[in-house]
């Protein structure tokens, strides 16, 4: 029905029931943004993670709380799951949490701000302090069309600092992405940018560079000014998450020294490369759904070891692009190829297997096609070997599997891998 509805209706006044409902939102709820601090992140990967890590800083500096992710929400002490299987609510249950936030005494709310909700104005009648950059890989091209309308609608968040009634509104970005100098342009009072290997622009007011980096089995180090941070987190890629939510925090007075005791403090981030089992082979969780954030989980593992990959791609006639890319990227590191589903949706999940496995050319590696995602984790669990990487992708800590006719399986990839081993080991 809403595919239909789209068709029939102009764009124009769609666009106008979105901004519409945004704007009875913000009445209904007194317009609660106006009364905290608000920071928005945004970019293709890494915004539940820097949702994370900056509200752990923020917390650490002795501030109430609240956040809004893929992972979860959470306001003060108490969190629930994100059950919605949508990043970012709609209009009326954003602007609600947000008075309830404001209710119980928060001053900072942290959201992860996607494509699609801007498109929906979901962003709209919020009032940013500070809007975060993460980076931009092709996602989403069948609902924007095209990447630069993708990368257009990421810059409307940036176009509301504009807007925003509050003073000293910063932006947040990362310099080593290519994409960094779109978002440059749109104005803010502050500045900051951050990476590893650019340089300081004379666009910003403060470089955040990270220096003496050191990536171990054991985690992150690295040098930021003279603070040397020691984080537990794994990949190359928690430097940048690390990184932006440092500069998020800088931007709001908090010093190194808070921001390094939070980040050490953090062994994993829920579904974002969490060790399920450590011993005697190691089970790794990750999100990662994407070709660019497939590379970076994969990069992170240890890298002697027989690596086995469980590893699907979403359905609902997203991105069918990049179903052989991932299978593609699975075969320069992986040494078995477990193929299942993830969220078909009411695509063919067998076509979608097909599609993935169309990419893995390498002839050494082994190719399995196990549908039901369940028997798949079991499966990799039988094959591991002491020393052995299993790593399993596509959903993180998603509580849902989205199939045909609208229906969602309560669902949980580290619990299932519990589970078998569980069963595998009695």
């Amino acid at each position: 029905m809403k595919k239909i509805i789209r068709k029939i209706v102009p764009k124009a006044l769609i666009n106008c029931y979105h901004f519409g409902l945004s704007f009875l939102g913000a009445i209904i709820y007194f317009f609660p943004s106006r009364r905290m601090k608000i920071i928005g992140v945004t970019g293709t990967n890494g915004k539940s993670t820097v949702v994370y890590l900056l509200s752990k800083i923020l917390e650490e500096a002795g501030f109430n709380v609240a956040s809004v992710s893929s992972i979860k929400f959470k306001i003060k002490e108490k969190e629930w799951q994100n059950n919605l299987k949508m990043t970012m609510p709609g209009r009326f249950k954003l602007q609600k949490f947000l008075r309830q936030a404001l209710d119980q005494g928060c001053q900072y709310a942290v959201i992860e701000v996607t494509s699609e909700g801007i498109l929906q104005s979901r962003h709209r009648f919020i009032d940013f302090d500070a809007v975060i950059f993460t980076n931009l890989t092709p996602e989403h091209i069948e609902t924007h069309g095209s990447f630069e309308k993708y990368r257009e609608a990421k810059g409307k968040l940036f176009r509301s600092l504009r807007n925003s009634k509050k003073t000293k509104k910063t932006s947040i970005i990362n310099l080593d992405d290519p994409n960094s100098e779109y978002f440059l342009k749109f104005e803010a009072e502050r500045k900051i940018g951050y990476g590893l290997d650019s340089q300081p622009s004379d666009k910003i007011s403060n470089f955040l560079k990270a220096t003496k980096i050191e990536s171990s089995e054991h985690g992150l180090k690295f040098y930021l000014s003279d603070v040397r941070f020691n984080l537990k987190l794994k990949g190359i890629f928690n430097i940048y998450n690390a990184l932006s939510a440092i500069g998020a925090a800088l931007s709001q007075g908090i010093d190194l020294e808070t921001c390094k005791s939070a980040l050490e403090k953090i062994s994993e981030v829920p579904g974002r490369m969490q060790e399920i089992i450590k011993s005697p082979f190691l089970v790794v969780v990750d999100y990662a759904h994407t070709p660019d954030a497939l590379l970076k989980a994969y990069s992170a593992l240890p890298k002697e070891s027989f690596k086995i990959c469980v590893l699907g791609s979403c359905g609902g006639g997203r991105d069918k692009w990049k179903r052989p890319k991932l299978g593609e990227i699975a075969s320069q590191f992986c040494n078995q190829i477990i193929l299942t589903n993830e969220d078909p949706y009411d695509d063919n999940p067998t076509q979608i297997i097909k599609e993935v496995a169309s990419g893995i050319k390498k002839q050494s590696v082994e190719i399995r096609e196990i549908l039901e995602r369940r028997e798949a984790i079991k499966q990799a669990l039988i094959s591991a070997k002491n020393g052995s990487t299993v790593i399993i992708t596509g959903k993180g800590s998603e509580p849902w599997m989205c199939v045909a006719g609208g229906k969602k399986i309560p669902w949980n990839d580290g619990e299932i891998v519990k589970e078998e081993f569980k069963k595998i080991n009695n």
